[in-house]
């Protein structure tokens, strides 16, 4: 029997991703996602669904705009198991816990059971497993690897021989920790994620020379290079790349602005201060190096030749607040090379906040964006700022001086291309396919080009 699929988010763009399968009176729920940016308006406990006729919450990966409403959803009433791999059973609280401190900042007694709860309702299950879930109706769940971040997975149910797929987030080649994504062998219903539904990926073979030129560009610049980095998933991405360079024959000049570049002598990356300045990015990364048995192998071989990748002598880690305001400080007037990574990765927060109030003015900033920023996000309007233009950082006006470099190799999303793989590449076309988790003219692009490739099948919009 075909299931009844009902879309709560994601709609209307790339944020708050859920969505409920239902078979006659037995109902799962796929993510239950934060709406960030443009949709970030809508209240956290409002759900167009009674969440206590959920049999069970399916979760594809960590990030919060996939999980960051699971705890109003428990404060509604849901009592149901929440399934997820082996790796995000781990990194699921980390990640909660830390957005319960934003929106209940005084009273930890209060997070800490909520926590506690989550904790009690996980239920891990390892990949390429099929589970019998809860509910009147046989329905079946198997996670398979989406190569987006560690623990990522999309979903396959399966009930009576009837297939559908949830993508979640799928990644693409060449990621660090993660293999990439294989398509499933079928599917019946298939609900692709469609972020970059309208482009392909520029230099993702390159990207660690492309990252390494962004870094000696911006060293003679004389200032910070500040890295708007998603805690979980690009942060530690970013570190492995870093470390690479860090170890291998690469080198940085050490200019002051103005000087011939010549005339000076090169030093290694080990001089150059790596800032972590993230307590949530911190706690997720040694969650990371906690889950290294699940890292992809090549990751694994360097682990056993001596390499850290994740805690190389220069990396140095910022927790303390007021470390944090006085290093801001620090690097604003002295302009003393270094790379700062801190959340949050579309500048809605967090602390990449305080650093552009202090240096988004300054010429001899350079910013790399390295992820997605949505419709509405500080983050986008700062990418789309003309050189010069005076943006609002949260009450304060600053023009954007700094240097603005978009470097699209490193998304941890699949591309156009990507997406159209997946959904071609089963040994039999999907019945049907619906597009989610885009902005409009990333769904219309992606539907366009499916239609030529499956031109026989149900294609829609939601």
């Amino acid at each position: 029997m075909q299931p009844t699929l009902t879309h709560h988010g994601a709609i209307t763009g790339v944020t708050g991703s859920c969505h409920q399968y239902t078979q006659t009176n037995t109902s799962y729920l796929i993510d239950c996602g934060l709406f960030q940016g443009a949709e970030s308006n809508r209240p956290l406990n409002a759900f167009d669904f009674n969440p206590k006729t959920i049999d069970a919450l399916i979760v594809t990966h960590c990030h919060i705009d996939h999980v960051g409403r699971i705890p109003w959803l428990i404060a509604a009433g849901f009592r149901g198991p929440i399934f997820c791999t082996e790796p995000t059973a781990q990194l699921l609280p980390i990640v909660l816990e830390d957005a319960l401190g934003i929106h209940i900042p005084d009273d930890q007694a209060l997070v800490e059971r909520a926590i506690d709860r989550i904790r009690r309702q996980i239920r891990p299950i390892p990949y390429g497993h099929w589970h019998d879930l809860p509910g009147e109706q046989p329905v079946q769940l198997r996670f398979q690897s989406a190569g987006h971040i560690l623990g990522s997975a999309y979903v396959e149910f399966d009930h009576q021989g009837h297939r559908t797929v949830f993508s979640g987030d799928l990644g693409a080649p060449g990621a660090v920790f993660v293999d990439p994504p294989q398509p499933p062998e079928r599917a019946d219903i298939l609900v692709l994620e469609s972020t970059y539904g309208d482009r392909n990926h520029e230099h993702r073979e390159t990207r660690k020379t492309e990252l390494a030129k962004a870094i000696e560009r911006s060293l003679r610049d004389g200032g910070t290079i500040l890295i708007p980095a998603f805690s979980l998933g690009r942060t530690q991405e970013l570190l492995a790349f870093i470390e690479d360079l860090t170890v291998g024959a690469h080198s940085v000049r050490d200019i002051k602005p103005g000087q011939d570049t010549v005339a000076h002598g090169v030093h290694s990356y080990k001089d150059l201060p790596i800032i972590l300045d993230s307590p949530l990015a911190q706690t997720l990364t040694t969650a990371y190096r906690q889950l290294s048995a699940h890292w992809r192998e090549p990751l694994q071989t360097k682990r056993t030749q001596g390499r850290y990748p994740l805690a190389f002598d220069n990396l140095i880690t910022v927790q303390n607040h007021h470390d944090h305001l006085n290093l801001v400080n620090r690097l604003a007037k002295t302009g003393q090379p270094a790379i700062v990574l801190a959340a949050s990765g579309m500048c809605q927060g967090g602390r990449i906040v305080n650093y552009l109030q202090s240096m988004l003015d300054k010429p001899q900033t350079d910013i790399l964006f390295v992820g997605y920023q949505a419709r509405g996000t500080l983050g986008n309007r700062i990418q789309r700022a003309r050189a010069g233009e005076v943006i609002d950082l949260f009450g304060e006006r600053r023009a954007v001086n700094a240097q603005i470099h978009r470097l699209s190799g490193f998304s941890a999303h699949a591309d156009q291309a990507g997406l159209i793989d997946f959904a071609t590449g089963m040994a039999q076309p999907p019945g049907a396919i619906r597009l989610v988790h885009g902005d409009n003219g990333a769904k219309r692009a992606l539907q366009n080009l499916l239609k030529r490739a499956l031109p026989d099948i149900d294609l829609t919009i939601p």
